[in-house]
Order: structure tokens, then sequence, then C-alpha cells
């Protein structure tokens, strides 16, 4: 399905000419299969986000090669990618002024019946009379950006769907119908990565990648990740959740 072929990337790092290359993702190799439920996890800065923004081609490698669907596209552009069945939910969604989630369905999926329209927002619980005329613009909460990000990205009918931290900006109370959509349609329709600290993404994974340093340190279920994760660097949170796993997050 996908396949990551020794893949590096780097990025400048300041130093006397701000040129100095530091190494983000170190050497990955993977292949992800068709029909299952990825989860990327690991501590901050451990090249997570920089994974998938390569994949979908947002960045470009310094060395190996991505193929998908047995086609080398470490070249192509996100354009290319996305015709390609790629698409990629960003953590924070962009806003748009005088642009209606109307405006944005259609331009995903050239669909203009207005009831193939509905249908779509049905699937991701989304009340259709209220929020198909909205404007995507800063008068909409963090849920409800969110919520259309992923009726954008599922509309399309990716083979891959890569969310990069889909729970950012919506309430707890959320998460969970939203782990039951990814679910969902990852068995209707091909592959999904989720990038997440969330507790909740990864008890839905089939698979676990750990990321550390640029390099994954672990594939596989939850409960074999659990001490890699405890060893790792201490958790953002740890104040607030005093080291509680059932706190919501395990970073």
């Amino acid at each position: 399905m996908l396949e990551l072929k020794n893949i590096h990337f780097s990025a400048p790092e300041g130093g006397e000419n701000g040129s100095s290359p530091r190494t983000i993702i170190d050497g990955i190799n993977f292949t992800f299969e068709d029909g299952k439920f990825y989860a990327i996890t690991g501590p901050n800065g451990s090249g997570k986000t920089t994974l998938a923004k390569l994949v979908m081609g947002i960045y470009s490698l310094s060395q190996g090669e991505i193929h998908f669907n047995g086609q080398n596209i470490s070249s192509l552009t996100i354009t290319e990618r996305a015709k390609a069945g790629i698409a990629y939910s960003f953590q924070q969604p962009a806003r748009f002024k005088g642009i209606t989630f109307r405006d944005l369905l259609q331009m995903a999926t050239g669909i203009e019946d207005e009831s193939k329209l509905l249908e779509i927002l049905g699937r991701v619980g989304i009340c259709p009379l209220s929020f198909l005329d909205k404007e995507v613009d800063t008068r909409l909460s963090g849920g409800e950006i969110k919520k259309i990000e992923l009726a954008t990205t599922i509309a399309a009918n990716p083979k891959l769907a890569i969310y990069d931290e889909p729970d950012t900006g919506i309430d707890l109370w959320t998460i969970g119908p939203m782990v039951s959509l990814l679910k969902k349609e990852l068995t209707d329709h091909g592959t999904t990565i989720v990038v997440s600290h969330n507790k909740a993404f990864l008890e839905a994974a089939d698979i676990i990648l750990i990321l550390d340093a640029g390099k994954i340190i672990y594939n596989g279920n939850l409960e074999y990740a659990l001490p890699l994760l405890d060893d790792l660097s201490v958790c953002t949170y740890r104040e607030s959740c005093e080291g509680d796993r059932d706190a919501g997050c395990y970073r």
C-alpha cells in the first residue's frame, strides 16, 4: 500500500549562516498495509508530523523513496499525490473568509448535487442545514472547524487518509465518536494513519508506531508499547494528570 524506503529528512537549524542541517527523519523503512488503522506517536520533536508531511509531499525527501500502490511517488507534487488517492487532514485546519462549507465540499469532491452533499455530512455526524452554508472563518469553534476538515477529507474517499492530531481543539466527548467514524471509514475505503498522543486513538489502532529522534523504535500493539512510552520524555501534561494513563493521553 505505502512503502517508505530508507527515507531521510534534514532541515536547517540556525548556526553561523543559518544553514546547519538537523536530521529529523533518520532512515525510516516501513510498509503500511491496506485496510489497517495506524497510530503514530512518540515524544514532541520525534518527527511524527514531519513523517506525515513527507508522505503527503508537503516536505521533500532528503534521501530515500516513497512508493504508493506500486508507484514511486517521491517526486510527485501534493496535487498529484492527492489525485493518486492520498488525503491529509491538518492539525490546525485552514479558515477561509467568504468560503462556505458547501464550497469546500464541492472543491474536494466535484459534487454539486445537494442531496449527495447532505449524505456526506450525515456520514460525519454534522447537522446539514446548520453547517452547509456556514463560512469557514474565525467565527467557527475549534470543534466545528475540525469536523469540517474531517468531512472534506472523508468526502474525497481517499485510499490513504492521514490525520495529524485530529483531536486538537475538540472536547473530550467528541473524541470517541471521531475514533468510531475513522474506523468505519477505514473499513469502507482504505488505510488510515493518525498522528496522535491520545489514548483513544492508540487503543483503536491495529498497529502503533513509536518514533524517537526520527527513527521508528517500535511497531506493534499498545500493550507492549506502553513501557516504551513510559521510558520516553516526560509527559507534557504530567503536572495536571500526575501520570494517570486514564487522563486521556500517554505523553
